[in-house]
């Protein structure tokens, strides 16, 4: 059977009957949604612990390519939020290096999952799950911007209570200028929201508080707002790509910290797809979007560039401003490429404080705090996943908070899987009159001396298969045949078949004959592959109930010499 990959960009589509009207939209679209992402990109490269240009030059990169390669129609990728805790970490463990290295490796991860088909898969991760991390993250977000925010000149350490021990041991030194200038950014951006929806308040907020500081600090010397060119020289060029060196040595010891990168990037960029989908009725391709993610994933750090992934924000700008097709993400990124090289040099006099309200801001609109109240009154297995994701993430980190988060989902997952499966038995009537299962002979079918139906409802699987072996103990009387109903079974795992096999075996030895009844076409065929249905004789396999309990009547009058 040939195996095809699911990889068509939507630029394939989308530029079949191309008109002019359609590039217009999209070139407003794209000028307008890449002069929105320059403050993001700077701010979400610093907060990361990079270099202004480097967020920049993601979004210029990644944000082509995910344009260009992508299954969505709109999306807009780049730096986003949801990586500063997780770029900030490598950095300060493995530095800028095992940084871009890390990145690669998830680049080639999403390329795997998109060609395993993987991505439809990705949306069932419990909700729980991402609620818990994407507020962890938020919190830390927030978190890390206090001291920008306040304009504490103070070193602050890695870890998320030692900030806070900090900040409130220095609480005296707030520097009133940087308050006010985060304070007047905050305001602006919520008062804009109730202005205009396509126009965001970030870039507002930029344009005027940058505006007021560069008069204060030029004509009534005020010098206590410190600007992104007090502590960083932006270099306006799009540097060369350079190779990095990779061996096995550090692809071990960055593989957990770029599968997470994988992770949050495909859930990311495919919520951001499917938000998107919503607003323009389009469907978009998720295994053509995870491939092109990993493609950006790959460029990225080769130019210099930190994590990139589908932007929520930015792809609703698009959309808010007409755009319709890849195009307008590739102008976004060329508008990012031509600000970089021409007027880069004003983002110098971006105060910190200001991108530390818009981070503020966003993080905020990250935490999704409603929801993480509602779910905390919803069933207590859920709660419990939720406030041990998001706890994880906070005191730990958000490779640590997934992974338990997704082990402890699927246990209980399991359990409650489990929980819904019955086992019953019946040893003298079974009654049909409520049962779809034909063809029907008798209303009520009357069950020989010495034979037990045991009927499992439910999924036979790991979970379950000990439940089953304990319902056998607990009858204790031994009959001369068994049937086992398995008319509800959806599927049966090996370990299902292994404990079928041992009851087959077990009864054998007894002088027990197992009967199967109503076995579906899926769960047949993995008896007839391991040869358990030679064992058990196909003549013993029967398609209902009623042939079963009729073939089992004349067995009986055989072993009983009638």
């Amino acid at each position: 059977m040939n195996y095809k990959i699911d990889f068509r960009p939507k630029i394939i589509d989308s530029l079949k009957g191309y008109s002019k009207e359609k590039f217009f939209a999209d070139l407003m679209a794209g000028i307008i949604v890449g002069i929105v992402a320059l403050p993001l990109a700077i701010a979400f490269g610093i907060a990361s612990g990079v270099t202004p240009e480097k967020g920049i030059i993601t979004a210029i990169i990644a944000g082509f390519i995910i344009s260009l390669l992508g299954g969505s129609s709109v999306q807009i990728g780049g730096p986003t939020g949801a990586f500063i805790v997780i770029v900030y970490g490598i950095i300060e463990k493995y530095g800028i290096e095992g940084l871009a290295i890390a990145t690669l490796i998830a680049g080639f991860i999403l390329i795997l999952m998109g060609i395993l088909k993987l991505g439809t898969i990705i949306k069932f991760i419990p909700y729980p799950i991402v609620v818990g991390f994407t507020s962890g993250i938020a919190l830390i977000i927030f978190s890390t911007q206090i001291k920008d925010l306040l304009g504490l000149s103070v070193a602050t350490p890695g870890d998320f209570l030692g900030k806070w021990e900090v900040y409130f041991t220095h609480l005296t030194e707030i520097n009133w200028w940087a308050a006010a200038t985060s304070l007047v950014s905050i305001v602006i951006i919520v008062a804009w929201g109730k202005v205009s929806k396509k126009i965001p308040g970030s870039l507002v907020a930029i344009i005027a508080v940058t505006a007021t500081a560069y008069l204060l600090k030029s004509y009534l010397g005020v010098e206590e707002i410190e600007t992104i060119g007090d502590r960083f020289n932006i270099k306006a060029e799009l540097p060369e790509p350079t190779l990095l060196k990779i061996n096995m040595e550090t692809i071990q010891a960055l593989l957990s910290p770029a599968l997470t990168i994988a992770i949050l990037g495909a859930i990311e960029s495919l919520l951001s797809a499917t938000v998107a989908d919503g607003t323009i009725s389009e469907k978009h391709n998720s295994n053509t979007e995870l491939i092109a993610q990993g493609v950006a994933n790959i460029a990225s750090p080769l130019f210099g560039g930190i994590p990139a992934t589908g932007a929520i924000a930015r792809t609703m700008t698009n959309i808010n401003n007409g755009g319709r097709t890849p195009i307008a993400g590739i102008i976004h990124a060329v508008v990012l490429l031509l600000i970089l090289l021409f007027v880069s040099n004003l983002a110098k006099h971006i105060p910190m404080a200001c991108l530390a309200g818009i981070l503020v801001v966003i993080a905020y609109n990250m935490s999704e705090w409603r929801t993480f109240r509602s779910l905390l009154k919803g069933p207590k297995s859920e709660a419990a996943v939720l406030l041990t994701t998001f706890g994880l993430t906070v005191i730990f980190d958000l490779t640590i908070a997934i992974e338990i988060g997704l082990l402890m989902a699927m246990l209980l997952f399991m359990k409650r899987i489990s929980e819904t499966t019955k086992i019953s038995v019946s040893k003298d009537i079974i009654d049909l009159s409520q049962e779809s299962e034909t063809p029907k002979k008798e209303e009520k079918l009357i069950l020989p001396n010495e034979v037990e139906v045991y009927e499992i409802e439910g999924p036979f699987f790991f979970g379950i298969a000990n439940k089953f072996d304990e319902s056998m103990r607990i009858i204790g009387r031994k009959p001369k045949i068994r049937i086992i109903r398995m008319r509800h079974v959806p599927f049966m795992d090996t370990t299902g078949l292994h404990n079928l096999e041992i009851l087959y075996r077990n009864s054998k030895k007894e002088g027990i004959e197992i009967h199967l009844s109503g076995v579906n076409e899926r769960v047949t065929a993995l008896l007839e592959s391991s040869g358990l249905a030679n064992e058990i004789g196909k003549d013993k396999i029967h398609s209902n109930i009623n042939i079963a309990v009729e073939k089992v009547t004349g067995r009986m009058k055989e072993l009983s010499g009638n």
